[in-house]
């Protein structure tokens, strides 16, 4: 039989969302260096949350001058 999903543990269920909760973005904002001390919670601005990516793998035959030039330099 299987666990219903809000029975699971929290960190299983954690994933990347869209829209971030008033605290999440003070803190975001407290980050940049935007956030003001004793200012107001509400009317925030609009937080950019990206998901992050892992980088691609570099082969290993492949130098460091190489691997950091874009594609169509490394191709004469």
């Amino acid at each position: 039989m299987s666990v219903d999903r809000s029975l699971k543990v929290k960190g299983a269920l954690s994933r990347h969302r869209n829209v971030l909760s008033r605290a999440e973005r003070v803190d975001v904002l407290k980050e940049e260096d935007r956030w003001e001390d004793g200012a107001t919670a509400l009317g925030l601005p609009k937080v950019a949350h990206r998901k992050a990516r892992a980088g691609k793998k570099l082969k290993e035959g492949k130098g460091e001058a190489e691997a950091g030039a874009p594609a169509a330099e490394v191709k004469k």
